[in-house]
């Protein structure tokens, strides 16, 4: 574990090594390492404008939707997002286009005896995700210069360490329950924590439902005197149309209403992540001069991809992935199922890590179900299988409502893979879900026929 200053990184392997050895220093909340980096770095970050996304669900989708639109407009585009599905450089993107390695390679170089010198003081080590950020920043602020930078939080909001920056718009998803072993047992104080990156004076745009999140959220946007815009009330989105990989429709903001809009990823949740990009973009239109055609508007809306999220990786059979790694997660997952996909038979493939809200989560699933089967995701805090297995053995026999299917237990991700395969047959639909771990893998396995280089 212990690196020598005088010692560079030969090359992006060792680099990528580096950073993600520091996962052993865990996920520290605070930002006294983030600022100190920083203040020895220069403080790049200063000279960027964010656009700050958290929430609970659908902050990657909403990510993604501004840097297409953006991108589409004209302009420069930073984007920092968590987890990666396919390789450490997804992280780090300059106008959608991942960080060069050799950049990669350099930065971390230049990072590297800082954060040796920080571990040595009362702060202990620098975190591999505060590495992950700074290395974000000093991209981005003397890199490339983008004219905006789309910032997502790692966890939470308040000590996250993205919350090191002062941004032009500050985005909340929604809030569900997730990471509550860190973020806290409520909704309430789940609220307060991703409400902790609004700013004094900086509009915050949001599509959180439930009346207690909105109070916390609305109070913090009054104690900072900042402008909060709420999906329902500020702004709304009627559909038009709904098939598979197409969404048509209006949407209606307090400075105007814009018709015929087109999204191609799923689910209804996925409407709302648009029309919260949306929004964003037309209070920096009001607020900042941001100028957006409408046909750029359209154009990157429509092209918007976002991996992992009820994505078809495999048409025969047909293989649907999607990480719905929570109860809302896999609420949505459901309903997209019932109201989007047309099949025969569903046979879904699930691995989820130890410390997620197990029950809540596949609750969901288990009345849409005719073959569960169980695996573990290639990853240090995977949930055992056959643990997994026993719970959804017990509510099988407590529900009412589930409908006979088959539990099929299979620790080996790769060998579950196949069988959901094997049973796939004509109609049917083949789902994998749980952690992105597992998905990282799975996409990887049928897209490319490889292993992926997953993680955060």
């Amino acid at each position: 574990m212990t690196q020598h200053s005088s010692s560079s990184l030969p090359d992006y392997g060792s680099a990528v090594d580096w950073i993600t050895g520091l996962v052993p220093f865990g996920i520290r909340p605070g930002l006294d390492r983030i600022h100190e980096l920083m203040e020895r770095l220069g403080n790049p970050h200063r000279r960027l404008k964010f656009i700050h996304v958290a929430g609970t669900n659908g902050k990657g989708s909403t990510c993604s939707f501004l840097t297409n639109v953006l991108v589409r407009g004209g302009y420069d585009v930073g984007t920092f997002t968590s987890p990666y599905i396919t390789k450490f450089t997804n992280r780090f993107q300059y106008n959608g286009h991942d960080i060069e390695e050799e950049d990669l390679l350099r930065l971390a170089n230049k990072l590297k005896p800082h954060v040796e010198a920080i571990a040595k003081t009362e702060l202990g080590s620098p975190t591999m995700f505060e590495v992950s950020t700074a290395l974000a920043i000093l991209y981005f602020g003397t890199v490339v210069y983008p004219d905006y930078v789309v910032w997502e939080t790692g966890l939470g909001g308040r000590l996250d360490v993205t919350n090191i920056v002062y941004p032009v718009m500050s985005i909340i998803t929604n809030v569900g329950h997730d990471h509550m072993d860190r973020l806290g047992p409520t909704l309430e104080a789940i609220a307060a924590e991703k409400a902790g990156i609004i700013k004094p004076g900086i509009p915050v745009v949001s599509a959180a439902a439930q009346p207690e999140v909105i109070e916390v959220i609305r109070r913090k946007a009054q104690e900072t005197g900042s402008s909060f815009y709420l999906l329902g009330e500020q702004f709304k989105t009627s559909v038009q149309s709904v098939r598979e990989d197409e969404q048509i429709f209006t949407f209606e903001g307090l400075f105007r209403t814009i018709e015929g809009l087109s999204i191609k990823l799923n689910g209804a949740h996925q409407l709302e992540n648009a029309a919260v990009a949306i929004m964003a973009l037309e209070v920096l239109r009001q607020y900042q001069a941001m100028i957006i055609e409408d046909d750029a508007l359209r154009e990157g809306l429509m092209q918007t991809e976002w991996p992992g999220r009820l994505e078809m990786v495999q048409k025969e059979p047909r293989i649907l992935i999607d990480g719905a790694h929570n109860p809302e997660g896999a609420s949505m997952l459901a309903d997209a199922l019932r109201n989007v996909y047309h099949y025969g038979r569903l046979h879904l493939m699930i691995g989820m890590l130890e410390n997620k809200n197990h029950e809540a989560t596949i609750k969901h699933i288990l009345p849409l179900v005719d073959t569960l089967i169980v695996t573990e995701a290639d990853y240090h805090m995977k949930l055992n299988a056959e643990a997994l297995g026993e719970l959804i053995g017990r509510m099988r026999e407590q529900s009412d409502e589930s409908k006979p299917f088959e539990l099929i237990v299979e620790k080996d991700w790769k060998q579950a893979l196949n069988k959901l395969q094997q049973l796939t047959e004509g109609n049917d639909l083949g789902v994998v879900t749980g952690t992105l771990y597992l998905i990282a893998d799975v996409r990887s396995r049928l897209l490319y026929n490889s292993d992926s280089e997953k993680g955060w």
